[in-house]
């Protein structure tokens, strides 16, 4: 079923089994770690929630990651964008970040001045064949991004409507804004089992209350979900089969065996060595 804002009088009878509000340091709060709940959302390992004032908060140093795709998506403001693979710039309000590190990138980023900056980064757990490869790295326009109903398909395929993101395995990100008391139902592809939502601004009701900054993740299943805006809102969903393999951590990294892990943080150790050498060329 397609998604759409036709009124219901039920609410989603799939069940909330966790409920949390992570943890918050300064501008960003932590709902899902690869250590914590990322092993049950897998391939969703890792979600941060960021709200912060440009003038508070300059960003994030230049730093490395293996083995995962991360996917930033812009919901208020702007900010500057640059990695390993030669792409710099700035990423608008509504526009999205999908950096596929592989076998090694380093990327930084910060707000722009101006009014606040608000949105959420993912981290996706890549499969065997992919947790090795080159970067990649893709920047996305608001207009580059199109919507089924009240939903942008930022990740996937629901409802006809395609990311241009190519999926690294079945799942859907999807972002969505519901006006105050508008109802909106999600219908999970097949074997789209794992499902959570995360909450950014305004009320909603699903099998249970949920405020902006709550992260809920549903029972394992793929019955619909379904949502009633409380004044307006503004969240994240995620629904995806499965990810099959364990999670293996380093420092920057998530992989599939200690062996990928070893050629992955080997992959961020070289192309650290060549952008330092490269720097010092430039310099010179």
């Amino acid at each position: 079923m397609h998604a759409s804002t036709t009124p219901t009088a039920a609410v989603s009878q799939r069940r909330i089994v966790h409920q949390t509000r992570g943890q918050t340091h300064g501008p960003i709060t932590r709902l899902v770690s690869p250590s914590d709940l990322g092993e049950s959302l897998k391939p969703f390992v890792f979600l941060d929630l960021f709200d912060t004032d440009p003038q508070a908060f300059s960003g994030f140093g230049m730093h490395p990651h293996s083995g995962i795709a991360t996917l930033t998506l812009i919901q208020q403001g702007s900010t500057r964008y640059e990695d390993s693979t030669g792409k710099h710039g700035v990423l608008p309000e509504h526009g999205v970040e999908w950096t596929q590190a592989g076998g090694g990138v380093w990327h930084t980023g910060g707000p722009i001045a101006g009014p606040r900056v608000r949105g959420f980064q993912l981290w996706v757990a890549l499969p065997p064949a992919l947790e090795n490869a080159p970067a990649f790295s893709q920047y996305l326009a608001p207009h580059d991004i199109a919507s089924c109903g009240p939903a942008r398909v930022v990740l996937g395929a629901y409802g006809g409507v395609d990311s241009p993101i190519a999926p690294t395995s079945p799942m859907n990100y999807l972002a969505v804004v519901l006006r105050d008391g508008e109802t909106w139902r999600y219908d999970p592809p097949q074997g789209h089992s794992v499902a959570w939502v995360a909450v950014s601004g305004g009320q909603l009701q699903s099998s249970a209350l949920l405020a902006a900054g709550d992260l809920a993740v549903y029972d394992t299943s793929t019955q619909a979900i379904d949502f009633r805006a409380i004044g307006d809102a503004e969240f994240v969903l995620g629904s995806a089969v499965p990810h099959p393999h364990p999670l293996v951590l380093g420092s920057y990294s998530v992989h599939t065996s200690r062996e990928a892990l070893r050629r992955g943080e080997e992959g961020i150790r070289r192309e650290g060595a060549r952008m330092r050498a490269a720097k010092a060329v430039d310099v010179a």
